[in-house]
């Protein structure tokens, strides 16, 4: 449903955001403001701009448009009107599934996109200190002949590709595809940094690693504990679903954080715990649980594996020893779970606040654990509900835009490769061919994981001779990433300056492109948006949605996948890349990659949504319902919206997709299912299969293992195949048989493909096989070591060495006495470009700042308002604006993440390419945060570690 506007008559300077452009330029504050350009913006040659693209003639038939906002997952869809081909208004679909009419600030934003002055407008490299404008063929031509002089001489993983959570799926299946055909593992994206954490510990502990619910069933939760998550700053469109629970259904809201967020006042009981102690504290609310027997038995029994030993580690958690380690007292530990017991189903909810340490999977892990002591899995209003942050960052892990990785979490496995061959029909051999054939410490780098995006920085710094590759980094494509969201910013610069040749793709430079302290061989590729281009999106209920093209592409700019063609070309490989893929006028077709990617995602159910099905879902928003999400009546009647994965089959067995995870209350062919059988079917001679518990209508009624043909044929089912599907099923199993023949047939029979197994609560393959706490790398808490000590140091984790102990053992908590934290605003996203770009967000939020606690300032002899100096345990300093507040606590600072274009106190906007210097700049919270890794994923520690704070 599309609003009716008031009045048809649009005058130039109005539009629906409530301020025009041009008396945002002439009233805005933002000039004088302190960290913002000054006047000189706003200058005639600002707004050359208005030459290039006429205002548009408002008497022109409107186009009405459906996309969906590319800011973060909860996936907003967005009404884009359009005359003589400019967007010139924009609303929120009141009858979309997810917002409903609502908007956030940055949703409401949304259309500056489409007239973004600060966009790079053309190619350019980085000439003696000047950029120098380029044609896209000189552009193409010089980096596709570097990059080739560089894997000649040493090896292609010596080239990086960092890809993004901003492209749609069918980009970042291609750019998955395309460096697989370069040769190499040496890809990654945001999810590294964000929820690798998330995906390693929920996958280990159930099968796979995402949300199992959705906003809209969270409608149903009767309590919600929010740990390591701030949804009314970082997801407020998700917070009026948390808000319809609270109000409407009595939910109890529980917030679990070391800061008193937005969020925090919306709670019926709030803890502040101390940062990195998440374990610890969740052990203490299990050992009130369990004392008390207020654990679902009878779940436990059916559907965990493991759950005695979590007890005997729980065991040790007694009160006193919580508070110790916490600072929570027992009694706030106590009402934690006792109000999660007394007000079931429940949810848990996390984010980076969770996932962010080094003990990131053990978090993760232990939230879950929580949820399967409680009973609250597979069920509406239960579930572990992972709110994920870019746009499509979801679909962009699924699509194996990762080090370890193939898409649809295939692994990089002998197997995994000979499969996706057979899918994109190439040989195998050849493909084998194409990457480094050493071999070190006994690893293969087609089969061994490439260097995560957390650690490219030591890709280029290490000794070569301690890396497990040829040769160190040598040249990084930044596609679509803002290098400010990761750690070490001092060393990342050391690390720029030492590389061959940076690229960055992008629609605006980033902060790559001035903070690398070079003056030559930066090249700048103007990449759309996703407004400028159209294909599919995966929110983070796990529903794809699909998009419109708004407008064509501005400026120079070219959308993403035709930049991978014309790239592919010159690098030799487009046939390859591109045989099943039409290509018309160098634009590769969406709907062909969709189509190719169908036939091989069978492991996470993406092979159902096919574009045709897609495009029906996103032209009847209106038909699903807003807390079911199924389609009532209509074209689409009784499917879920969006197909959420796993979508099973072919898009012919028009399965209806998944809207809960694991649920047994309904089969398999109308969504139902059950834990994955995914590690073994049993360990110490105890049974991993699930017992006395199976999805409705299953004819195999207990637990079972994954389908293969094998199975097929002792079961007496090998006959339901067709003569076609037999042929392409034999030696196959569900992952593999790319007929689809063996899952329709198990989905026949009420039996779930991957089988029927309990949740696991002890992964013996992980550094701790059942969750323990232990300090972070940089711990205020040196009496509580080496009690709760780190790991020892690695030789080797994703290629490279791994420091843990050889750093925990240097104590410099009395030079730097104070715990820093980060986290979101909600006025801008991710590592903040885009948004401090946009005009109408820059006007909210101005500067750069730290929260410091009233005691800690009055000690240090700080003020609010004034600027001072934070020095992060490793010497990185950002000179900010305190904010002298209540929300953090005695000795805790916290800094947004989303600033950059200064760096250790020294402006850099005089280093962005000519009118490309976003509205509003600030130092870079992660020029101050500290090494440290996951061993299990290598996510980057940025929730906790130590700083010191000093007036300027």
């Amino acid at each position: 449903m599309k609003l009716t506007k008031r009045s048809d008559k649009v005058s130039k300077d109005e539009n629906q955001l409530g301020i025009s452009r041009r008396s945002f330029i002439r009233n805005s504050s933002l000039a004088a403001a302190g960290g913002v350009a000054g006047a000189s913006l706003f200058a005639p040659s600002f707004m050359r701009k208005a030459e290039a693209f006429p205002e548009a003639d408002y008497s022109a038939p409107k186009v009405v448009k459906r996309t969906i906002c590319s800011h973060c997952s909860v996936g907003c869809g967005i009404y884009a009107e359009t005359q003589d081909g400019v967007w010139t208004h924009q609303e929120p679909a009141f009858d979309h599934p997810f917002n409903a009419g609502g908007h956030c600030a940055k949703g409401a934003a949304l259309r500056e996109h489409g007239h973004g002055a600060k966009r790079v407008k053309y190619p350019m490299k980085l000439v003696n200190g000047k950029w120098k404008k380029l044609s896209w063929e000189q552009a193409l031509d010089e980096v596709s002949q570097q990059v080739l002089k560089i894997r000649q001489e040493s090896g292609p993983d010596s080239v990086y590709f960092l890809g993004s959570a901003k492209h749609n799926n069918e980009q970042a299946y291609l750019f998955r595809k395309m460096v697989s055909l370069w040769g190499s593992n040496n890809v990654d994206h945001q999810a590294r940094i964000c929820h690798s954490t998330t995906v390693a510990g929920v996958a280990n502990t159930w099968g796979y690693g995402a949300m199992t619910n959705s906003l809209n069933d969270m409608h149903n939760c009767k309590s919600i504990l929010f740990i390591g998550s701030n949804p009314a700053e970082a997801h407020p469109v998700a917070m009026q679903h948390i808000l319809i629970a609270k109000e409407t259904n009595g939910c109890k809201i529980v917030v679990v954080d070391p800061r008193r967020t937005r969020t925090a006042a919306k709670a019926d009981h709030f803890v502040s715990l101390r940062p990195g102690t998440d374990v610890a504290f969740v052990w203490g609310v299990l050992y009130h649980i369990f004392n008390n027997g207020w654990e679902d038995k009878e779940f436990i029994r059916q559907r965990v594996y493991g759950m005695e030993e979590v007890r005997e580690q729980v065991a040790k958690w007694n009160p006193k020893e919580v508070e110790r380690v916490t600072g929570v007292p027992e009694d706030q530990v106590y009402q934690t779970a006792k109000m999660l017991s007394e007000n079931r189903p429940g949810c848990v909810v996390w984010c980076m606040g969770g996932t962010q340490h080094t003990t990131g999977n053990n978090n993760t892990r232990a939230y879950c654990i929580l949820e399967l002591a409680l009973g609250n899995m597979g069920k509406s209003g239960g579930g572990a509900n992972i709110f994920r942050g870019h746009d499509n960052v979801q679909g962009a892990t699924d699509f194996g835009v990762l080090s370890d990785n193939l898409p649809g979490y295939y692994g990089l496995s002998e197997g995994a490769w000979k499969h996706w061959a057979e899918v994109w029909d190439i040989d195998y051999s050849w493909l084998q061919g194409r990457f480094d054939q050493n071999t070190y410490n006994g690893k293969k780098p087609m089969n061994s994981a490439g260097i995560p995006v957390s650690r490219w920085i030591d890709g280029v710094l290490e000794n070569k001779d301690k890396i497990e590759q040829r040769d160190n980094i040598r040249a990084m494509f930044y596609w679509g990433h803002a290098v400010n969201s990761q750690t070490r910013g001092p060393e990342m610069k050391t690390a720029m300056e030492k590389l061959d040749m940076m690229v960055i793709v992008d629609p605006y430079p980033g902060v790559a492109a001035v903070m690398n302290g070079r003056t030559d061989n930066v090249y700048l590729f103007p990449a759309t948006t996703q407004f400028e281009t159209y294909g599919s999106v995966t929110a983070t209920n796990r529903s794809v949605q699909w998009r419109d093209q708004v407008i064509e592409p501005l400026f120079d700019a070219k959308p993403d996948h035709e930049i991978m063609y014309l790239l592919s070309k010159r690098l030799g490989i487009a046939d390859q890349l591109f045989k099943h893929i039409k290509v018309e006028n160098n634009k590769p077709n969406i709907e062909d990659i969709t189509r190719e990617y169908n036939k091989g995602m069978w492991t996470i159910g993406y092979t159902g949504q096919s574009p045709e099905r897609l495009k029906e879902h996103q032209k009847n928003w209106g038909t699903f319902d807003f807390t079911t999400l199924e389609a009532i009546g209509g074209p689409v009647n009784g499917e879920t919206y969006g197909l959420p994965w796993p979508c099973w089959g072919t898009p012919e067995m028009k399965h209806p997709g998944t809207h809960i995870l694991y649920d047994t209350s309904k089969t398999v062919a109308e969504g139902g299912g059950n834990f994955r059988a995914r590690f073994g079917v049993e360990r110490n001679g105890v049974s991993m299969l699930a017992d006395d518990s199976y999805s409705l209508g299953c004819e195999l009624e207990d637990g079972y293992p994954e389908f293969t043909a094998k199975m097929l044929k002792q079961l007496g089912w090998w006959d339901d195949l067709t003569a076609t599907e037999k042929v392409a099923a034999e030696g196959k199993n569900w992952k593999t048989d790319l007929s689809g023949g063996i899952q329709r047939v198990a989905i026949k029979h009420g039996c779930i493909p991957f089988g029927n197994a309990k949740a696991r609560t002890v992964v013996w393959t992980f550094p701790d096989a059942v969750p323990i706490h232990r300090e972070p790398l940089y711990t205020p808490r040196r009496d509580l070591l080496p009690e709760y000590q780190t790991w020892d140091d690695s030789k080797a984790m994703f290629r490279l060495p791994t420091l843990f102990k050889s750093i925990q053992e240097k104590d410099v908590s009395k030079e730097y006495p104070i715990i820093l934290t980060s986290g979101r605003l909600v006025e801008y996203e991710g590592g903040g470009e885009e948004t401090r770009s946009n005009p109408w967000l820059a006007e909210l939020q101005k500067e750069m700042f730290v929260e410091i606690n009233l005691k800690d300032a009055n000690d240090i002899g700080i003020k609010d308002g004034e600027m001072v100096w934070v020095e992060g345990a490793e010497k990185g300093r950002i000179k900010v604006k305190a904010m002298v507040t209540p929300r953090v606590r005695e000795g805790l600072a916290f800094l947004p993440f989303h600033f950059g274009g200064e760096f250790e106190g020294v402006s850099l906007r005089d280093r962005y390419p000519e009118g490309c210097a976003p509205y509003v700049s600030g130092e870079a919270a992660n020029t101050a945060t500290t090494y440290g890794y996951d061993p299990v994923t290598q996510m980057q520690e940025t929730k906790v570690t130590l700083c010191k704070i000093t007036k300027a």
